[in-house]
């Protein structure tokens, strides 16, 4: 894309014309074989993403939220069982939630990272929870419900603080599954392993989406789980085909959430290129956050000592006016996201969970601040700093109609 021309917020193009002629022999290989839904090329991949996420097994599904539903499924999470979370994310992490029967219970957000808040987990189960009053797991003392997993999220593609969350897990007997549906190669520095870890290596299981705005993304719509049980990955494959264990031998009640073939197969040919395109997407965040420095209209992005995010999204935190800001890329052709605007606590949809207004005080706050920028590894210099100015014009102008300047 030249100069003086529009900036999209995602580049879904520039990638398919790269890589256009292997995506294509992708393509004409499948059509060759007929075998359209599972089969070889899903095994191939799944093999292939089990390895890039340094986990045993994966089984690909049709979108992440059916690996975060299956998943649950598979782990015997059900009927009015609490699943811990948090309400900023995307609808999906708790669609899968519900759909399995179970309760989201929101706790609060980090407000340097975005991600589960530590503390805020702690303060529930300690403070209203029982411990092992009923076996194993805990028992939420209002509801007299089960508390028994947290599904944290890998929000923006910067992994939780997996460290005192498993910890925390373990100490009450809970399981963890990762939301790690933005995370694809993000890596953790577990003290407790004193080594690197995978988003989607560390929790029972994980979740990830290769919807095609993702940094692993399909030409539609697909997911995978990602998991070391052996056991767990076998009720997957067999809750994704209908329950099946061969051909017409239902050992449970399942779903159509199989992943197709030409999927995987344009998946494959993408898959080699992710390292690389999280380098380049690191690189330009570390170079947006030079060129923000020293504005305190905007908050950059903030990565701990433990943390390589993939920066699926470059998200800051403006001081004031986001969506005056917003505005004024919009109004300069260049394109803005919001991730996300409203918590899902306050939305109709889950009014009925009781978590209202105020509920999440650091959630809240962050909801009408966050503006994500553009971020993709095609991005060009030219057209970052062109961002960049854009937000110093804004904030020039804004100072200037305040009086401040």
């Amino acid at each position: 894309m030249t100069a003086g021309k529009g900036i999209p917020f995602v580049d879904l193009v520039a990638p398919h014309l790269e890589l256009q002629e292997q995506l294509m022999d992708a393509v004409k290989g499948v059509l060759t074989t007929g075998m359209f839904v599972g089969g070889p090329m899903v095994e191939q991949f799944e093999q292939e993403f089990a390895r890039f996420s340094n986990a045993k097994y994966c089984v690909g599904v049709s979108s992440g939220t059916d690996a975060l539903r299956f998943a649950l499924m598979a782990a015997g999470v059900g009927r009015d069982e609490i699943v811990i979370t948090v309400a900023n994310t995307f609808a999906a992490t708790v669609e899968a939630i519900v759909q399995v029967g179970a309760v989201p219970h929101f706790v609060d957000i980090d407000p340097q990272t975005f991600n589960i808040s530590i503390d805020s987990l702690r303060g529930f189960l300690e403070t209203q929870c029982d411990h092992r009053a009923r076996g194993r797991y805990p028992v939420h003392r209002a509801s007299g419900r089960l508390v028994k997993a947290i599904m944290p999220v890998h929000l923006y593609g910067q992994v939780c603080e997996m460290d005192a969350l498993m910890t925390l897990a373990e100490e009450y007997g809970l399981m963890v599954f990762e939301d790690a549906c933005q995370a694809h190669g993000s890596e953790y520095f577990s003290s407790r392993n004193n080594a690197w870890q995978r988003a989607g290596s560390i929790g029972k299981a994980a979740a990830f989406s290769f919807y095609p705005g993702k940094n692993l993304g399909a030409c539609g719509e697909g997911g995978a789980v990602t998991t070391d049980d052996e056991d767990l990955a076998r009720r997957i494959r067999m809750i994704r085909d209908h329950g099946q264990s061969r051909k017409y031998q239902h050992q449970v009640e399942g779903y159509n959430g199989r992943l197709d073939a030409l999927q995987a197969a344009l998946l494959r040919v993408k898959l080699p290129f992710l390292n690389e395109w999280n380098r380049s997407r690191r690189e330009l965040a570390a170079q947006y956050n030079q060129l923000l420095s020293g504005r305190d209209e905007v908050k950059t992005p903030f990565e701990p000592r433990w943390s390589r995010a993939n920066y699926h999204l470059y998200v800051v935190v403006c001081a004031q006016g986001r969506d005056d800001l917003q505005k004024h890329f919009t109004e300069r052709s260049i394109g803005t996201g919001l991730h996300y605007p409203i918590p899902l606590h306050l939305q109709p949809a889950y009014a009925y969970l009781g978590a209202g207004e105020n509920s999440l005080p650091e959630t809240e706050r962050l909801a009408g601040k966050i503006l994500s920028l553009p971020m993709y590894p095609q991005l060009q210099q030219d057209q970052q700093k062109r961002v960049v100015e854009a937000i110093q014009d804004f904030c020039e102008r804004s100072a200037v109609s305040s009086g401040t300047r």
